[in-house]
């Protein structure tokens, strides 16, 4: 069985990581893929905003999940390269992740991501990646 597949069965259950930090899944599909998460107290750095990294990851798993909805099957990705920007941080509340694919190649795809506050839609972050396409 297959992630989206088991994505499908289960829910955030098939990701370890999105039952550790707490990540829903909203949607997904045709190159496209919406993920939300609580800011928690623990995710802060020292200097009380939201770490980095978390901004990073969840965009990450947005990008990978849109991806996924267009892999033929027995296809993997592994990420070659990936940038970030940060535009603007927090510390409570909820955010969204949003990724899309730009274009599935044989060996490469490319694609972007999006963090924004889910109260008044403020970008917070954009990525922007390129993958490995791996044939069985």
């Amino acid at each position: 069985m297959g992630y989206i597949d088991e994505l499908k069965r289960v829910g955030r259950d098939a990701n370890p990581f999105f039952k550790l930090m707490g990540i829903d899944v909203a949607e997904y599909g045709d190159g496209h893929a919406r993920l939300t998460m609580e800011v928690r107290p623990d995710m802060l750095n020292g200097a009380g905003w939201l770490q980095g990294g978390v901004y990073v990851a969840l965009a990450d798993e947005a990008i990978a999940l849109a991806l996924y909805t267009r892999l033929a099957k027995g296809e993997r990705i592994a990420t070659i390269d990936e940038h970030t920007s940060f535009f603007k941080g927090v510390n409570a509340g909820t955010i969204v992740a949003t990724g899309r694919v730009i274009r599935k190649g044989r060996r490469v795809a490319f694609a972007e991501g999006e963090v924004r506050d889910a109260a008044d839609d403020t970008l917070l972050t954009r990525t922007s990646t390129s993958f490995a396409v791996i044939g069985e």
